[in-house]
């Protein structure tokens, strides 16, 4: 039994590895933009405060905020 008989056996996991890396890059493509709200413990943000963060920005008058406030 020489170094052929290892190297012949070894062949099957070629194609398993290949596959596996295929996948791999197939999920960091398809998943770009969701890495973060994946690994992240964080909820996302409730209505009101999507409302008082538009709100410091200056994306809306306070006039505004109270009533889309008084709404929520």
């Amino acid at each position: 039994m020489g170094p052929e008989y290892f190297f012949m056996n070894g062949m099957w996991i070629f194609p398993f590895v290949g596959i596996g890396v295929m996948l791999v890059m197939m999920f960091f493509v398809f998943n770009r933009g969701n890495f973060k709200n994946m690994y992240s413990d964080e909820k996302s943000d409730s209505p009101l405060d999507i409302l008082k963060k538009r709100y410091a920005k200056g994306e809306i008058t306070k006039e505004e905020f109270e009533e889309i406030k008084k709404d929520l």
